[in-house]
Parts: C-alpha cells; structure tokens; sequence
C-alpha cells in the first residue's frame, strides 16, 4: 500500500497565518480582562476522548491530561473553571461564537483549522493508528487497509478525516457521525477496520479484548496537539503560550502524560 500523505507544516506557516489573520480580527474583546473579572475561565473539552477530557458515562466524573491541565491553568491564574462540552465538528464554531474562552482537548493543528483560529506551540504529538478487530481477516497489517473493498471508517471532524481522503486510492472511506461511533461500525462488520490517534487508540486497548491496534510500518502522517483560541486577542494567546511553556519546564506536562499513558507523546 502506497499512501500519500499530506505534506507536513512547519510552525512557520503558523506564524505567516497568524500574521496575516490578526488584522481581520483586531476587533475582538479582550479574553483575559473578561475572564480576570468574571472569576471564571470557558474550557471547551470533548467528553468522549479517551485519555484527554472523558466523561465517564457511570460516574459523569471527568477524566484525562487536559482534565488535569486545565485545573493547573485555573489554579496558575486563580479562577474557577467552567467545562463547555464540544467536539472537533464544533470547534470552530463554539470558539469563534464565544461558547469558550479557549480549547483543551489535544487539537490537531491542522492548516484549515489555523486559518480560522490561533494555537498555542505544540504540548503533544501522534501519528495516524488503524483499530481492527482479532478476527478480521481482511486487514491484519497496515498495507492491507488501502485494498480494494476495504471499508476505512474515520470519525467526522477529526485530522484523520482530510488526510486518509486524499491518501487512500482504493479502500472504501466511510466517515462516522454521532449518534454511531467507530467501535460500533466495526464490531457490526460494516467497516474494516478505522483510523485514529495514540490517545484514543488506548481506550480500545483498555476495555476492549476484541481490538487489535495495527501501527504504520513507517511514520505516516505526525499532528502536532495545541491548545485553541480564537483570533483577535493576543494578550490570551500569549497567556495560554506561557502556561504550555511552564508546563514543560517543570514537569507538569510530562507528569500528567505519564499518569495518562500518554508519556511517548509528550513534548519536551
């Protein structure tokens, strides 16, 4: 199987977007003096990432490294925290429409997304991984996914949705939307096998007997995950850029991935 992956950016094209956005938005409110006066800081989370921001659907208790950070940027700056349940379909909308303050749930810095929001430097990093079950006998390595009759399934609004669209030539791409999930397309048959990140990737290899986890033979297509504001406000960005940079310095982040399972995808 011969994929074609999207060609790779560098953080300087998010400094030319930057650039050329702002004066678009100069008008935009000043997050931080709101936030500062209002006591509280808007998260935006996704509750069905695994690892990042779960909801655990028994408990309602939230869970995950950007559960943990996000009480460390509340206690960094004194303010309560508030959760707005959102999703990677949503993103842009609930940011740009002022539903929060900023987004923590591990967002793929994809070149679509930074021409309409602004992002902190990079806290975490994965590549693309393929779910299948034991028993399939149709994909059992990665260069069985791109064959003719394969069903590929992705999940609507993720960074795997654009990229295994333009990479594969010959499987079957079938996007996932809610109220189904990729686990039941596959566990039903009507899917091959589907398309996801390290941190997910281990919610199937925590709970479920039946997955088997199928790496690419050679990196394939690496995100960048940084935390998301929208356009206008520079002061805020500069705030949430100085917390990733803490938190690196002294070990929050490492700490928080390491409790996680996600200590290989951490940025130093």
């Amino acid at each position: 199987m011969k994929f074609r992956p999207l060609q790779s950016f560098v953080p300087l094209l998010a400094l030319l977007l930057a650039a050329t956005l702002a004066p678009r938005f100069a008008s935009a409110g000043a997050v931080l003096d709101r936030v500062r006066a209002q006591g509280s800081v808007r998260v935006c989370i996704w509750p069905d990432y695994y690892g990042i921001t779960f909801r655990n659907p028994r408990t309602e208790q939230l869970t995950g490294i950007d559960i943990d950070l996000s009480a460390a940027l509340a206690g960094d700056l004194k303010l309560r925290i508030e959760y707005v349940d959102s999703s990677f379909a949503t993103l842009v909308a609930d940011l740009r429409g002022d539903r929060c303050d900023v987004a923590m749930f591990a967002v793929g810095m994809l070149p679509q997304r930074m021409e309409q929001l602004r992002f902190t430097q990079p806290y975490m990093h994965s590549d693309i991984y393929a779910v299948s079950t034991k028993s399939n006998a149709v994909v059992k390595t990665w260069e069985d996914i791109d064959k003719p009759g394969v069903q590929v399934a992705v999940q609507a609004g993720t960074f795997m949705e654009p990229v295994m669209a333009q990479s594969l030539r010959h499987a079957q791409l079938v996007t996932v939307r809610p109220p189904n999930t990729r686990e039941r397309e596959l566990e039903s048959g009507r899917v091959d096998v589907f398309m996801t990140d390290y941190p997910y990737s281990r919610r199937l290899l925590d709970n479920a007997d039946w997955a088997r986890l199928i790496s690419p033979s050679r990196p394939f297509h690496v995100m960048p995950y940084a935390y998301a504001v929208r356009p206008g406000d520079d002061a805020w960005l500069a705030v949430m850029d100085d917390f990733v940079r803490r938190i690196k310095a002294d070990g929050r982040l490492a700490a928080a991935g390491q409790k996680h399972g996600l200590g290989e995808i951490v940025s130093r």
